[in-house]
């Protein structure tokens, strides 16, 4: 182990993620990680294989600072693999996902975006949790236009912070901010101030189904 430059190994590997994130990843407490982070401690074997394990880089890597990044990690399959370097998210038509049940219910794929697998691992992103939707209409305009894509993460279909998120509301699906407010109330708002907020109360909450957060968006300019 080298004890010098794990810390910084370990940022390397984490990327963006927020060490909360990263520890519920790997499941190893925020505090170690943190105490891994600034160089305070140093973890076993056995933790940092779990955190090699959940960044996909080599253990050798990171408990050493030997050989390549990502090699030797088993769960990561050889990165010069066209098939292995591209994660494809599908492309609902959210124009036809109105209705009961499940939120894609009668949706067509419209097509596979390809995103690189490293790009959605360093965001903390599992592939086989997204899917993506174009945006109807002009109630976020200035943030996210008529027509644009946005990727929606399934795995955070709570409300965590004020952000965007996908929502089906009265039987449609729209991208909005949320708001949670003291009283447990959500406010829904919309980016083009054209459009009033919408309150849902706190004894109103299982009308508003969260589809997942807004984690990327694109469109032509």
């Amino acid at each position: 182990m080298d004890i010098d430059g794990f810390g910084e190994r370990l940022k390397q590997a984490i990327g963006t993620d927020k060490p909360y994130a990263f520890a519920k990843k790997c499941g190893i407490s925020e505090s170690l990680v943190r105490k891994y982070l600034s160089g305070a401690s140093i973890p076993s074997v056995g933790k940092a294989w779990a955190m090699a394990k959940a960044a996909e880089v080599s253990l050798d890597w990171l408990a050493g600072g030997e050989g390549d990044t990502c090699p030797g990690n088993p769960s990561n399959k050889a990165v010069n693999s066209e098939d292995d370097t591209y994660a494809y998210i599908p492309l609902y038509d959210a124009r036809c996902s109105a209705g009961h049940g499940a939120w894609n219910e009668g949706a067509k794929v419209l097509a596979q975006l390809a995103f690189t697998a490293y790009s959605l691992r360093k965001q903390g992103l599992i592939p086989s949790r997204l899917s993506a939707i174009r945006v109807d209409g002009d109630s976020m305009a200035g943030l996210l236009e008529d027509g644009d894509t946005v990727m929606i993460d399934h795995g955070r279909n709570h409300l965590e912070a004020e952000a965007v998120y996908v929502i089906r509301l009265d039987d449609h699906l729209y991208a909005k901010r949320l708001q949670r407010l003291f009283d447990g109330s959500v406010r829904i708002i919309s980016e083009n101030k054209a459009y009033g907020d919408v309150m849902v109360s706190k004894t109103q909450l299982n009308d508003l189904e969260i589809i997942g957060r807004v984690v990327w968006a694109g469109g032509w300019i």
